[in-house]
């Protein structure tokens, strides 16, 4: 190995780096605004009429020389001040409302000509057409249709296992819970209530969030099933019933789908009531209640009901005295009884009723009015009198003649019944 001294071998020497190219300087783009520009000038003739202030603004616009990008922004912050901007109105942005020239300033995309091409003119709210009754005929079409309590006339359109479907003319069909089909038991509703079938209902409960109103045959045939009997009631009418169940107070009945209860004092045979299931009984009526839902029936009653339906204003009858009282008599008709009172004895002056009848006396008088719902007659003998008086002092002979004087008194009841009514 050579010493430290020893001289050292020549080496290459490494290459110089080549001389680097010099840079060219960082160019700006400039973009040309002329399209812009021109597209301006275009919309601007659009919005325009020709020869305004915009027309001579776009002629600026197209004399304008080549811009850089923040050269323009500069100059469109120039041109437009923000404090006026925000004061103008849409008719100052849209220029002078010039009918004549509306096809021309109506913004563009709005066009105000017809198919013809011509000009249609502006028109305010009052131009328009408006009729009154449409527009309630539009509201009365779109009126929630089902009151409460409201009858109502429908189709059946569908039937359901739990109900029938009911076009009662509402935005949704009226449904029928099965239950409420009738006052009966029903089990074949397809057969009860075919598709197409009319019916009559009553709404008993009004539409809900789908429009849909609840419905009823059932309700309804209740409703004028208590109307029947109140009619029966004031009228003093007997009806036939079927017992069809008993209890300690009485026994149970069927009266125009309505439950009746006559009690065991009502009955002819009381103490025996329950060997009256199934028989068929005439009874009148205690007490006839709808809102209660109380219907109480007597059986002793329905004979003088039974008689009631014999009598009528105007119509001569014979009875004997069964009681006096200080007001007048009372007469037992053959069932009924009728009120002979004082005022209606004699048109002469009556100190004493025992001057005239006592108990157990015969007696024709009239019958001037009927109560048969409450039971009440009333009773006439002066109309027998030919002269206000007679009856005290010739009283066999009014009696005796009564018939042939009930006709001339009917003449008179008609007469005073017209000046009255």
């Amino acid at each position: 190995m050579a010493g430290s001294g020893s001289p050292q071998p020549n080496r290459p020497k490494p290459p110089k780096p080549a001389a680097e190219a010099p840079r060219k300087p960082l160019q700006v783009m400039h973009i040309s605004k002329r399209g812009e520009q021109d597209k301006l000038v275009r919309e601007a003739a659009e919005i325009t009429s020709p020869g305004s202030e915009a027309t001579a603004a776009s002629g600026q616009l197209s004399n304008a020389p080549n811009r850089s990008v923040s050269a323009d922004a500069a100059s469109d912050e120039s041109r437009f001040d923000l404090g006026e901007l925000q004061n103008m109105t849409m008719a100052d942005l849209l220029g002078p409302a010039d009918q004549s020239h509306r096809g021309a300033s109506a913004p563009k995309g709005i066009d105000h000509r017809n198919e013809e091409g011509q000009s249609n003119p502006a028109r305010s709210v009052d131009d328009f057409d408006f009729d009154e009754d449409a527009f309630l005929a539009a509201l009365d079409e779109n009126e929630p249709i089902g009151t409460t309590g409201e009858v109502a006339t429908g189709k059946v359109i569908a039937l359901e296992s739990d109900g029938v479907y009911v076009d009662i003319g509402g935005k949704a069909p009226g449904f029928m819970p099965k239950n409420e089909c009738g006052l009966g038991v029903i089990t074949n509703l397809k057969e009860r209530f075919p598709k197409g079938l009319e019916v009559e209902v009553l709404v008993t409960r009004e539409q809900n969030a789908d429009g849909m109103v609840t419905i009823s045959c059932r309700a309804l045939e209740l409703r004028k099933s208590w109307s029947k009997v109140q009619q029966m009631e004031k009228e003093g009418k007997v009806a036939q019933v079927k017992v069809n169940g008993f209890n300690r107070g009485g026994v149970t009945c069927d009266l125009e789908g309505l439950r009746g209860f006559i009690p065991r004092s009502q009955l002819q045979n009381g103490e025996n009531h329950e060997a009256l299931v199934g028989k068929t009984l005439g009874v009148a009526f205690l007490e006839v209640n709808p809102e209660t839902r109380k219907l109480v029936l007597s059986e002793k009653r329905a004979a003088t009901a039974a008689r009631f339906s014999e009598l009528e204003v105007g119509q001569l009858v014979e009875g004997q005295v069964v009681a006096v009282k200080p007001y007048g008599f009372f007469i037992d008709l053959g069932g009924v009884s009728g009120l002979l009172h004082q005022s209606m004895i004699t048109g002469g002056s009556l100190r004493s009723l025992r001057e005239v009848f006592n108990q157990g006396d015969r007696v024709k008088a009239l019958i001037t009015e009927m109560d048969p719902g409450r039971g009440r007659i009333a009773l006439n003998t002066a109309l027998l009198e030919g002269q206000p008086g007679e009856l005290l002092i010739e009283k066999d002979k009014v009696m005796a003649e009564a018939t042939d004087r009930a006709n001339k008194a009917r003449n008179v009841l008609r007469q005073q019944e017209q000046s009255a009514g």
